[in-house]
């Protein structure tokens, strides 16, 4: 057993130590808000964030994890700077399939923590991990901006 906490609760998760968190997250505790989209840390949609920071949760493994906060989409609501992202990425109509969107919203929340006025470099820099089929770049742009305007 290796006991994980997750959005401030602490879970005890039945897995291999070695289990990736992402395999954790879905197919131990249901919680199935993180996509898998790889398996190689190369698109992002797996992005969780492990002490604030953003990871990709498909290749870190659950023992890694032990003692560190994990905060996952499901928290996102619920967290000041997550919803102003969340309720951004509704008015500039970001997600189109919306399978990347969980790691995109991850993702650029860690960026407004650390940075509450980011450039278009800086935003591109800190999303570059997050891959969109669908291509909707510029409205995640867009709404990141407009996500610091409204916590400013």
């Amino acid at each position: 057993m290796v006991t994980l906490n997750i959005n401030g609760r602490d879970h005890q998760v039945d897995a291999d130590p070695s289990t990736p968190i992402l395999w954790a997250l879905r197919d131990n505790l249901d919680m199935t808000g993180t996509k898998f989209g790889c398996g190689a840390a190369l698109c992002g949609a797996c992005t969780v964030h492990l002490n604030g920071d953003p990871i990709r949760s498909c290749i870190t493994p659950i023992s890694a994890a032990q003692g560190q906060k994990i905060t996952t989409i499901e928290a996102m609501e619920s967290d000041r700077v997550g919803k102003a992202v969340q309720d951004a990425w509704v008015r500039h109509d970001v997600p189109q399939c919306g399978y990347c969107q969980s790691g995109q919203v991850m993702s650029a929340t860690a960026l407004l923590r650390t940075n509450k006025r980011p450039s278009d470099s800086d935003i591109d820099n800190a999303m570059s991990g997050n891959i969109c089929r669908c291509g909707t770049y510029q409205r995640i742009r867009a709404a990141i901006k407009d996500a610091a305007k409204t916590l400013a």
